[in-house]
């Protein structure tokens, strides 16, 4: 347990996004899951609500409280592997890259981000969309049991056969629901060499490439996980003449075998002049570190907006191009990433998550470094995520990435849409006093 007057307390309570200074009463580090049920029984004796600090990646900080128990996951990192049985089990505060290296030494994987120094819980319990989504879907539809903290205290497994509205509820639901230490998730056959492509073009060329890229992913998004990531041209892997002007990357992951992937994706390299390209065979593991040095912990202040597209229009596309010009910061991306495949596969009430016929998704990540520009930064964001909401799927938004929580209640009711209700019944089941609530809260009933 580590208290304000700790030399510790500090280090313990920084997160990844450094705009995030909050103070809890109390941490608590944990690294068993008997630990997680004293420090929950702690709060719950002296009423104080409950934070839970998995990676410490989520954008808005929900990890850190103020004024109750941060319950501090970070020492809890083991993932084991059942190659026979292609299952892995992973506690809760490992981060991707843990999961990546102890499956890869099987040839096999499962669905997650697209950095590997996010935590598994976090990105996992509010969908999880990574590079193998057209094949294996997201992270959700690959979670088949966890091991649960609830609010009293009570150390619970969920599956398919036992307390199965807890495991549907975690699919897609966020921290609402208790403090899971562990995850059970099914396995794939992939890499260890994976082909990846990114041709790289100039923003001021024009969206002709970008045209392509979607009508090829109309025909082809079953195999290819990708985003168009609009970004800024800097350092030797650009040339000079290119340094300081916007690009966006046609990034692309052939969920199959490398030599298919490369002939399919080379058309993508071949659309027009390019920047540069980045575009080659890779080990998995390699490719979900790529993006790490875009941001590294604690290195920036950020702020996150995405929404759901019900279809990716010239009229969407011109508009990300226009967004991307105007942005104050030369770190900030924002992205269209496509879906399909396996991921729409899911029907809407299968899992937490809800509605899957959405065919794509806009993201906009201010990412900065003085205070004094949070302003300008954040309106960026949310001026570029309003003005896409006629091209928005049923006003519904990517839980991870909802800014700092500012449109929390009715963005979290519409974002569920007909599976809120249910989650609520959940919720109050497991959780009625809302000791969870640092999250995209459900609130239980009164």
């Amino acid at each position: 347990m580590i208290g304000p007057e700790d030399a510790r307390f500090e280090g313990a309570r920084g997160v990844w996004n450094a705009m995030i200074d909050r103070r809890p009463a109390l941490i608590a580090q944990c690294r068993t899951a008997g630990d997680v049920q004293t420090a929950v029984k702690l709060a719950v004796a002296r009423d104080l609500p409950i934070s839970i600090r998995g990676g410490g990646h989520n954008v808005a900080g929900h990890a850190v409280c103020v004024d109750g128990v941060m319950i501090d996951l970070s020492l809890m990192r083991s993932v084991s592997v059942d190659a026979s049985t292609r299952l892995a089990k992973v506690q809760g505060g490992a981060l991707w890259r843990d999961v990546d290296a102890a499956t890869q030494e099987h040839g096999l994987a499962t669905p997650g981000g697209l950095i590997s120094d996010t935590g598994v819980a976090g990105l996992t319990l509010s969908g999880g969309i990574g590079w193998l989504r057209a094949q294996h879907g997201l992270s959700i539809d690959n979670l088949v049991a966890a091991d649960v903290v609830t609010a009293d205290g009570a150390l619970i497994h969920t599956s398919a056969d036992e307390n199965p509205e807890l495991l549907w509820a975690l699919q897609g639901g966020g921290g609402n629901f208790g403090v899971v230490v562990q995850f059970e998730f099914a396995l794939h056959h992939i890499g260890p060499e994976i082909m990846f492509a990114a041709p790289i073009y100039l923003v001021e060329d024009g969206p002709e490439p970008i045209r392509a890229w979607r009508d090829f992913l109309a025909k082809h998004g079953d195999r290819v996980g990708s985003l168009c990531e609009f970004s800024t041209a800097g350092g030797e892997d650009f040339p000079k003449k290119h340094w300081g002007k916007r690009v966006f990357t046609l990034a692309c992951v052939y969920n199959g075998d490398a030599d298919e992937g490369e002939t399919l994706l080379q058309p993508l390299r071949e659309l027009g002049e390019m920047s540069t390209d980045f575009s080659e065979r890779m080990n998995y593991c390699d490719v979900q570190q790529l993006f790490d040095t875009l941001m590294p912990a604690g290195d920036f202040r950020c702020y996150w907006k995405a929404r759901y597209l019900s279809d990716l229009t010239d009229d969407m596309i011109d508009l990300a191009l226009a967004n991307a010009l105007a942005a104050p910061s030369d770190n900030s991306l924002s992205s269209l990433w496509n879906f399909g495949g396996a991921t729409a596969k899911v029907s809407a009430d299968a899992t937490a998550f809800g509605d899957r016929s959405m065919g794509w998704m806009y993201s906009l990540d201010g990412v900065w470094t003085d205070p004094g520009d949070d302003a300008a930064n954040i309106a960026w964001s949310r001026e570029g995520w309003s003005n896409s909401e006629c091209f928005g799927h049923q006003g519904r938004a990517y839980l991870n990435f909802a800014g700092h929580g500012e449109d929390n209640a009715a963005l979290t009711r519409t974002s569920f849409g007909p599976n809120y209700d249910r989650l609520v019944e959940i919720k109050t089941k497991y959780d009625p006093h809302n000791r969870f609530r640092f999250n995209q809260n459900i609130a239980p009933e009164a």
